[in-house]
């Protein structure tokens, strides 16, 4: 009769090294959402906990599949990979915790890097399962498909992410007080940043920036309480942004609701972010 332990002697040569690839796999995916937490993931409600959590079990499960070399932690780090894709893929879609993932690279490599993770650690863990009815071996072929589900699932949500928020028409500006400061905002109350490498005349944010910090585009006006001057600019696009004392305005991604000021000091798409008081 064959025990655990003998089924662990004779484990193949080969599970041993998916293991160690599965939790570099992790180590990746974990770095890439450290990274992603750091440089503004943290300010956003919810997210940002969220993240960093993510972060820290991806770097445990990692160190105790080395570690243990066991069949149930690889088993783990395999569903915590395909549970971080399936909260990736939801976000990018339908929005998250009132947060809508948008389109970037880092997104891309990281969901990439799951599935690969879960299919690793899943094939890697199947030989340790009990031998009843080779249980093992007939789930690999469910880890095949699974994983590519999975990557269907990437692509299709990559293509086709929930409609980002798009930047604002032409629509008079509030004031409106937050964390004890008048700030200008949108109509509908979002909190509205300048960019430090902007200049008065071109807005140097982009591309995934842009998405990120949806401009505020045509030619506003002033509502109650608002001072200052307003202007315009036009963007490489054609389209025209407005500017308030000489800084072309966004909004940011991470304020789900007005009250919200996440993105104010953010040192992100290469420059820093900073609320716009009002003046006057």
């Amino acid at each position: 009769m064959t025990d655990m332990g003998s089924m662990k002697g004779t484990s193949p040569p080969w599970r041993s090294w998916l293991g160690i690839a599965g939790a570099a796999l992790l180590v990746a995916s974990g770095a890439i959402h450290l990274d992603l937490y750091l440089t503004g993931y943290r300010t956003i409600p919810t997210i940002g906990p969220l993240f960093l959590l993510q972060v820290i079990a991806a770097f445990v499960l990692a160190a105790a599949i080395l570690i243990t070399r066991n069949w149930v932690v690889e088993a783990a780090g395999a569903l915590f990979a395909v549970s971080v894709l399936g909260g990736y893929l939801l976000s990018l879609w339908v929005g998250l915790f009132g947060f809508t993932e948008v389109r970037t690279a880092a997104g891309i490599w990281a969901g990439l890097i799951d599935v690969a993770a879960f299919a690793t650690l899943a094939i890697a863990a199947a030989p340790g399962l009990p031998p009843v009815v080779d249980l093992g071996r007939r789930l690999l072929p469910a880890v095949a498909v699974a994983s590519v589900v999975a990557l269907a699932l990437l692509f299709a949500a990559v293509a086709t992410p929930k409609t980002q928020p798009v930047a604002t028409g032409p629509d008079v500006l509030k004031a409106r007080t937050v964390g004890g400061v008048n700030l200008l905002t949108d109509a509908k109350g979002l909190t509205l940043y300048w960019f430090a490498p902007d200049t008065t005349t071109k807005s140097a944010c982009y591309g995934s920036c842009a998405a990120y910090w949806p401009p505020v585009t045509g030619a506003p006006s002033a509502g109650p309480g608002v001072t200052g001057t307003l202007g315009t600019i036009t963007r490489t696009d054609g389209t025209t942004q407005a500017t308030y004392d000489g800084h072309p305005l966004y909004t940011y991604v991470g304020d789900g609701s007005p009250g919200q000021a996440n993105g104010n000091n953010l040192n992100l798409n290469g420059g820093l972010w900073h609320e716009v008081p009002i003046t006057g």
